[in-house]
């Protein structure tokens, strides 16, 4: 079954965006292969405020990628090249795993994440750590979240020193 994946790129200390959502603090290493990284997926879960932020740059998903966005506040008329998805839960994310080959990725933001976490939906956090202290801004995960136990199931350092970090969430280890 495909896992779901919390990718995401922080800082130091424990910032997924400045404090008016900026990410112009992240940087790129040459010996990251981003193109390798997104072959691995061909499903990405938004948020709202990620879906905007994205949408507003001009980026695209990716080509053939499929793109769910959560939100009780967008209307799917107005956006018919994704699909708006009101709530998360097993009986939404469920058909989505099913008609996903490769794994799903958990694109934004914390307050998504949370609700991942909540309803043990996500299965790994994949942790790219940026050496830059932000002072505020916005958290990996919005409180509050439940506790929940990882397992590091994989770590490398790169030469601008950006330190990734993968972990397993633990199957029934979330209060």
């Amino acid at each position: 079954m495909p896992r779901i994946r919390y990718h995401v790129a922080m800082s130091l200390d424990g910032y997924i965006a400045g404090p008016n959502g900026e990410a112009d603090w992240i940087i790129t290493d040459p010996e990251i292969d981003f193109a390798a990284l997104f072959a691995q997926f061909d499903t990405f879960l938004l948020g709202r405020r990620t879906f905007e932020l994205v949408r507003g740059a001009g980026a695209s998903m990716g080509k053939g990628m499929k793109s769910f966005v959560f939100s009780t506040t967008l209307r799917p008329e107005d956006h018919p090249k994704v699909t708006i998805v009101n709530e998360v839960s097993a009986a939404t994310i469920d058909p989505i795993r099913a008609q996903t080959v490769k794994d799903i990725w958990l694109f934004g933001g914390s307050s998504l994440f949370r609700s991942f976490l909540k309803a043990g939906l996500v299965d790994t956090l994949e942790v790219a750590v940026i050496p830059v202290l932000l002072g505020g801004g916005i958290p990996l995960v919005l409180p509050p979240a439940p506790q929940t136990k990882l397992t590091l199931t994989g770590h490398r350092v790169y030469g601008t020193g950006i330190v990734s970090l993968e972990y397993a969430i633990n199957a029934g280890s979330k209060t």
